[in-house]
């Protein structure tokens, strides 16, 4: 299992996970709307976040790529 750390917490961060998933909308521009899968191979269908810890993870992962990572540039 792959993990991401984040303001002190550690989240699982495999591909297709609520972390992963929040930092790929933000590498890519999106908008916030917690979710998981959904992106192809074994991540499964796209479910939606519904619990406390799943919207915390797709946050920290979205806020961890808005302050650590990169940004898509179709240029």
């Amino acid at each position: 299992m792959k993990y991401g750390e984040y303001n002190g917490k550690t989240y699982d961060a495999t591909h297709g996970s609520f972390f992963d998933r929040g930092a790929a909308d933000s590498y890519y521009h999106r908008g916030r709307y917690p979710h998981r899968g959904g992106v192809g191979g074994d991540s499964g269908p796209r479910m939606y976040a519904v619990t406390d810890e799943e919207i915390e993870a797709y946050h920290a992962g979205y806020d961890y790529n808005e302050q650590y990572g990169d940004k898509k540039d179709w240029g």
